[in-house]
């Protein structure tokens, strides 16, 4: 079979992958979410004429002219309103977000006004009709639309959707991701590794970033390299409601890398099971039902830059997210020879110049070292078949920090 373009796998990933339905959740929950429907207003707010100010409820013409002299009938407290009325001459003592008394246009700070004792005020500035005054439905009225389906309920938008007196919101279901490590070699952080064994990392890092793209992790464990311990993990992610199933090693050619025959066996459809990319090659994709299924490869740096650029974005098209490819144009830092028929995606350090943006690839490439890719903030992408280039030559890279 000839190896599938990057591009055009992409495509298959995501050819179909929409929203899988909506749950309501309570708004300290949502954070980070995505809005399943458009969210109206409640509640006018501010429900009332409120004071924008501590001050003194007036009426602008009786401090037309300054010094003026008022009595001071009453108080307004916030959330309890003055019972009565202001008439000319007088005034009443208000608070920021206190009702604004009937009679009363105005707001005179206290900044500008002295107590003269015995009930009486002086207003030394003068001070129009309106002012300091947040008159009601000023910041939206009742069923106002307030926020779009398909928005991320950040800070603000959790703050307006409490405001219009919404104590849940519908979002769109957060799409699940099961995650199966296969190898008999494999043991958990923290084991005592015999002579032929190695410590299963993968699935940590993959989950990371599928938690970035709002995806929830189903961590399924460590499959040895039998058929039918694989097959019964897959099965068991299936019936958890996986959207999403990730296995990590056994993707490619070997006699003991059984993920092909495994998914093939249980009627998942392959698209395509070999990339033209580095590191990566050994990538498969193919459905089982409803279920995307993805064979990763073993090595950490393939199984992590191949979830940076197909899994990320699956995640975010099912959560209905928006998501680019986080590509930067930048120079090079070091010469680099000609490539080869697949897509190279090359460790490197991006540093900001006044010149602009410069990568530099370190010298080893090793598809295994974890090392090198967490002191990589980038990865150049060079193009199949692209030509040898010079320090100061232009290049793409896909920021990875």
């Amino acid at each position: 079979m000839a190896l599938t373009p990057v591009d055009a796998a992409l495509a298959h990933l995501l050819d179909g992958a929409e929203p899988r339905g909506s749950e309501t959740v309570a708004l300290h929950d949502a954070a980070g979410r995505i809005l399943a429907a458009p969210l109206h207003a409640l509640r006018t707010q501010p429900p009332f004429d409120a004071s924008a100010m501590d001050g003194y409820a007036v009426q602008a013409g009786d401090v037309a002219n300054v010094p003026a002299q008022l009595d001071v009938i009453g108080v307004a407290p916030a959330g309890r309103q003055f019972a009565g009325s202001v008439g000319p001459g007088q005034a009443v003592r208000i608070f920021t977000g206190a009702p604004v008394p009937p009679g009363a246009d105005t707001i005179a700070i206290q900044e500008n006004v002295r107590d003269l004792g015995d009930g009486k005020i002086e207003v030394f500035e003068t001070v129009a009709a309106g002012r300091h005054i947040r008159y009601s439905g000023l910041d939206f009225k009742d069923g106002d639309r307030l926020l779009d389906k398909g928005r991320l309920l950040d800070a603000a938008a959790l703050s307006l959707a409490a405001s219009a007196n919404h104590p849940t919101v519908e979002v769109v279901r957060a799409p699940l991701l099961a995650i199966i490590a296969t190898g008999d070699e494999l043991l958990l952080p923290g084991s005592t590794p015999g002579p032929d064994q190695i410590i299963s990392s993968n699935a940590y890092g993959v989950a990371a970033l599928a938690r970035e793209a709002g995806a929830r992790v189903l961590d399924l464990g460590i499959a040895p390299d039998r058929e039918d311990a694989i097959a019964a993990l897959i099965a068991t992610a299936r019936d958890a409601g996986a959207d999403v199933i990730v296995t990590l090693g056994g993707a490619s050619v070997g006699d003991h890398d059984f993920i092909h025959d495994v998914l093939t066996g249980m009627g998942v459809n392959l698209a395509f099971w070999k990339i033209a990319m580095r590191p990566g090659k050994p990538l498969m994709f193919g459905r089982l039902g409803d279920i995307r299924c993805i064979g990763l490869p073993g090595n950490p740096v393939a199984s992590l830059i191949c979830t940076t650029l197909f899994i990320k974005p699956l995640l975010a098209k099912l959560g209905g997210r928006a998501y680019a490819p986080p590509l930067r144009e930048a120079r090079l830092g070091a010469a680099m020879k000609e490539n080869d028929s697949r897509q190279d995606y090359v460790r490197a350090r991006a540093v900001e110049t006044p010149g602009g943006l410069v990568a530099t690839p370190f010298d080893v490439q090793d598809s295994s070292m974890l090392r090198t890719l967490s002191e990589a903030n980038c990865a150049i992408v060079r193009p199949p078949f692209a030509p040898a280039a010079e320090a100061g030559d232009a290049c793409q890279v896909l920021m990875l920090r």
